[in-house]
């Protein structure tokens, strides 16, 4: 219990980062009650885990990084959220994202953009980039974040910690506020593969208040194996072009290397969709998140900015005020994708993309491959402010993960190596349902790979 106690003032050393929007008031008191307790009780017993901002909580408030949701209280709180208290866990605070988690790099919020931990000139990633710069930092051994098209892994490679994503329905999304409802997750943070394991063991499995939740049992997880003998590991030739980082291959490289020697079998493979999936992603995203915001309208949730002298005026200067201006981008596109003229042309053509994206993967493992391993981005963290007025290039920093999100597929990111001192993630993507050969791999790589050696 005194590192858990340590966490607390470690939490108030972390202000620097602008990573925590609400932390708790009462963490060392339930500390102190679980100390007073009879017998420690859960699998999570004493563990501080911080929870991204648009996950709900009964006792903070959840903004997801906006204005329009500023001081919103939620009356329920997320499934995750109650099994990880039902785990033993205490939640640390609620931390700072990208407005509605649309972002790559966490300068999309309302409440100012959250410092690398590293290097204050760069950006930690996005849109969780609060809970991976707090896992970062020491601060807390674990947190939770949420995943659209990348918003764990990609942050997680960005700062050199743990980012896992489960296959599509293995964690309830019941209390995750919706952005793009078929590609939405909730995903874990952790400074190893075990802390991230086992906090994805826990909030996973059943419940019958989402639909879209699998009624299977939760994760158990593997041992960790002596070597990787039996698996077959994919490399995707269209994860690997020309242009990639020099230092970002030189990981890579060293990492499959690694692979080998623990006696895996290497096998190039093909997903010939591959470059029209960040496209494809960025037509279905908005238009789900188009639908999912109308429910903002100064009424129901949040503020209502005045001045209005009937309702569409309210409308649009509630919108106006509350959305900043990537959801508002964002919002617009997805109206227009799916307007009457323009529904066959982009929204149509964009789900018929992703199912083939999807049938890429399932041809490469009914071909033999178990898993594959990829770069988890084509850079380490850039610095901040360099892709603002380039929403294209921002978007690009995604083309290696959101694969993983159209096609529904276990993926995570785990340290590597680093550049100049900054961290490079390398990415392993799994079979549905299949997380546990995952993890496996990742702890077998994770004991070999140097992952704070220059590349």
């Amino acid at each position: 219990m005194s590192d858990a106690k340590a966490v607390a003032d470690r939490l108030v050393k972390a202000k620097r980062l602008n990573a925590l929007l609400t932390p708790s008031k009462d963490l060392r008191k339930s500390l102190a009650a679980q100390e007073a307790a009879a017998r420690p009780t859960g699998v999570l017993y004493g563990m501080p885990v911080s929870v991204k901002d648009n996950i709900c909580t009964l006792e903070f408030t959840t903004t997801c990084g906006s204005r329009i949701l500023e001081g919103y209280q939620s009356p329920y709180e997320a499934t995750a959220v109650a099994k990880l208290k039902a785990a033993g866990a205490l939640i640390a605070g609620k931390t700072n994202c990208d407005e509605f988690a649309m972002g790559s790099s966490t300068e999309h919020s309302a409440y100012g953009r959250v410092l690398h931990p590293l290097d204050k000139t760069r950006v930690p990633g996005g849109s969780s980039g609060g809970s991976a710069a707090l896992v970062a930092a020491g601060a807390v051994p674990a947190a939770l974040g949420s995943e659209t098209g990348g918003s764990v892994r990609q942050p997680a490679a960005f700062c050199g910690v743990v980012g896992m994503k489960p296959t599509y329905g293995r964690v309830s999304r019941y209390g995750l506020v919706a952005f793009g409802s078929s590609l939405d997750q909730i995903g874990v943070f952790g400074r190893s593969v075990h802390d991230a394991a086992r906090v994805l063991s826990v909030i996973s499995g059943r419940d019958p208040r989402d639909s879209t939740c699998e009624d299977r049992d939760p994760l158990r997880l593997p041992t960790v194996p002596e070597s990787l003998q039996g698996f077959v590991i994919g490399l995707p030739r269209e994860y690997f072009p020309a242009e990639l980082d020099p230092a970002v291959r030189r990981a890579c490289e060293r990492a499959i290397r690694l692979i080998k020697e623990l006696g895996a079998a290497v096998r190039e493979v093909s997903l010939p969709h591959t470059p029209y999936a960040v496209p494809t992603y960025y037509v279905i995203a908005p238009a789900e998140a188009s639908s999912n915001l109308a429910r903002y309208d100064g009424v129901r949730y949040g503020p209502r900015f005045n001045g209005s002298a009937d309702v569409r005026s309210l409308y649009r200067s509630t919108r106006g005020q509350g959305f900043g201006a990537e959801v508002r981008r964002r919002i617009m596109i997805g109206t227009y994708v799916l307007s009457a003229g323009y529904y066959d042309a982009y929204y149509k053509r964009a789900q018929q993309m992703r199912a083939l994206i999807a049938q890429d993967f399932r041809n490469a493992f009914d071909r033999g491959v178990d898993l594959l391993f990829t770069p988890t981005v084509p850079s380490p963290a850039f610095k901040a402010g360099e892709k603002l007025s380039d929403p294209i290039a921002m978007y690009m920093s995604d083309i290696f993960t959101v694969t993983a999100n159209l096609a529904g597929l276990p993926a995570m990111s785990l340290p590597i190596g680093r550049v100049k001192g900054l961290p490079i993630g390398g990415q392993l993507i799994g079979q549905a349902f299949l997380e546990d050969e995952m993890i496996e791999a990742a702890y077998a790589l994770e004991r070999v790979v140097p992952a704070t050696e220059e590349a």
